[in-house]
């Protein structure tokens, strides 16, 4: 059973803090409540907080001393000001001290239910941002640091020259060549590498859900929306929001990520203020962008914004001078995790490591690697490679020789032949059957073999459809 949350209330009006206990034990937290600061202070060893709400008028030490205090012992616990007055030099240097909202009195429930989530959200977010930090670090030198492959020379220039800089970034590569990794690493080299890192994936929810993700929306905004809900970039304020698969965004979407990009406001769904927000944004995509303008499905205006600085990660096979070092560092990443001792590699391993093309990038090597590990040998993940191997080959030698009576060209009879049509039919056999080998590679998981096709999970279920292809052919 998960503890629950466990919520300080600091105020000197008893009839205040048993509303407060009231009120808030009923929205499921653990409630102390103490009357000044001095006892707030001398109870932290005991209550442990993992929030606190604190009233700006205290007796003997005041509100905002009270805070300051607090911030030196618990640093990373939120605290939410109260005050019945609200004057505004009290709820700029509250801020200023490091308080996470201010509440006039008399308030809301749903203000404090708000401010509440929106405080224990983004501390989970720092934590979140503290524990990756340990375990990128160590990525993120090994991206900085290894190889001399000059195309990987070019992204360390890159990311060198604008990690500091709020300018807009855009990652591109294929699937699994470590684009977030470059995302983390100018994220944890800029200025804003305290605040939140925020990770949204555009392909991952339908165009409906994303928005109210992205944005937020109000209470009443539609049907159970039961309360107000920050947006993802809400959560990013002062930090970086990463949007991978940028180019699965729908179009409509796309307009509302501009007047961010261009003003720096939004509004949530049902909402009539604009809500301003300063957030760096790094977009990721592995499609073809250039081409998503021409057919439309991509809007001209945000590409050119978006692709203000464009930082390119090459394929595996492109980099394999990498690969010791990124084996290595999987080795001893998945030995921790799991307890075990799997050594380094065997010689004639590492060479069929080399020469292996890796359709799936970093990505895919890092599974394999992770399986040898787990499983406590090489044995099984050499036989895959081996069949992925064979497998890739065969395809190769049957694409180069599309048998000529698929292609609707019978050269025995003497008659003419349409050239554009055997052509036009050449390029539909080749797709097919392109198709249909990235979806047994994938296990006819769609979502990946689109990624890895560079096209629309729409347009790829089109595509079957188009070419009778199914799982169970």
């Amino acid at each position: 059973m998960q503890e629950r949350f466990r919520v300080l209330v600091i105020d000197d009006d008893p009839g205040v803090r048993d509303y407060m206990e009231a009120l808030v034990s009923r929205q499921g937290y653990q409630v102390f409540a103490v009357a000044d600061g001095e006892q707030a202070l001398a109870s932290l060893d005991e209550t442990k907080p993992d929030l606190v709400t604190l009233d700006v008028v205290l007796p003997g030490m005041d509100g905002l001393a009270t805070l300051g205090a607090l911030k030196q012992r618990l640093p990373e616990v939120p605290v939410v000001m109260l005050s019945g007055h609200g004057q505004a030099r009290n709820i700029v240097e509250a801020m200023r001290l490091g308080a996470s909202d201010f509440l006039r009195k008399p308030f809301e429930v749903e203000e404090l239910e708000l401010a509440f989530q929106k405080a224990l959200e983004k501390r989970a977010l720092r934590q979140e941002v503290e524990r990756l930090r340990g375990r990128a670090r160590s990525e993120t030198e090994l991206l900085l640091l290894c190889g001399d492959n000059p195309k990987m020379k070019e992204v360390r220039d890159i990311i060198e020259q604008v990690a500091d800089t709020d300018i807009t970034v855009l990652v591109r590569g294929d699937s699994g060549t470590g684009k977030e990794l470059v995302a983390r690493t100018l994220f944890q080299l800029s200025g804003r590498r305290n605040q939140p890192f925020v990770k949204v994936n555009c392909a991952a929810l339908p165009s409906e859900l994303l928005e109210s993700e992205l944005f937020g929306f109000e209470k009443g905004a539609f049907t159970g929306a039961l309360k107000r809900k920050l947006g993802k970039f809400e959560y990013a304020n002062m930090g970086t929001i990463f949007l991978d698969e940028i180019s699965e965004m729908h179009p409509g979407l796309q307009a509302k990520l501009l007047q961010v990009l261009q003003d720096g406001e939004f509004s949530r769904l049902g909402g009539e203020a604009d809500v301003r927000v300063d957030t760096r944004i790094i977009a990721a995509t592995n499609r073809n962008l250039e081409e998503a303008v021409a057919d439309g499905s991509f809007r001209e205006d945000l590409y050119y914004r978006l692709n203000v600085v464009t930082i390119h990660v090459p394929q595996l096979r492109e980099r394999s001078d990498e690969i010791p070092l990124l084996v290595d560092h999987f080795l001893r990443k998945y030995n921790e995790q799991y307890h075990k001792s799997l050594k380094a590699l065997t010689p004639s391993t590492m060479n069929l490591f080399l020469q292996y093309s890796w359709p799936g990038n970093v990505r895919e090597l890092e599974n394999m690697v992770r399986r040898m590990v787990v499983l406590g040998n090489e044995q099984a993940v050499l036989e895959e490679i081996a069949l992925r191997a064979g497998a890739d080959s065969k395809a190769a030698a049957a694409s180069q020789a599309l048998e000529l009576d698929t292609l609707g060209a019978d050269l025995a009879n003497g008659e003419a032949i349409d050239l554009k049509a055997v052509s036009r039919r050449a390029a539909q056999v080749a797709e097919k059957r392109v198709i249909e080998r990235v979806l047994h590679q994938t296990r006819w998981n769609r979502k990946e073999a689109a990624e890895r096709l560079q096209i629309s999970y729409k347009a790829l279920l089109y595509k079957m459809k188009e070419n009778g292809l199914s799982e169970g052919r």
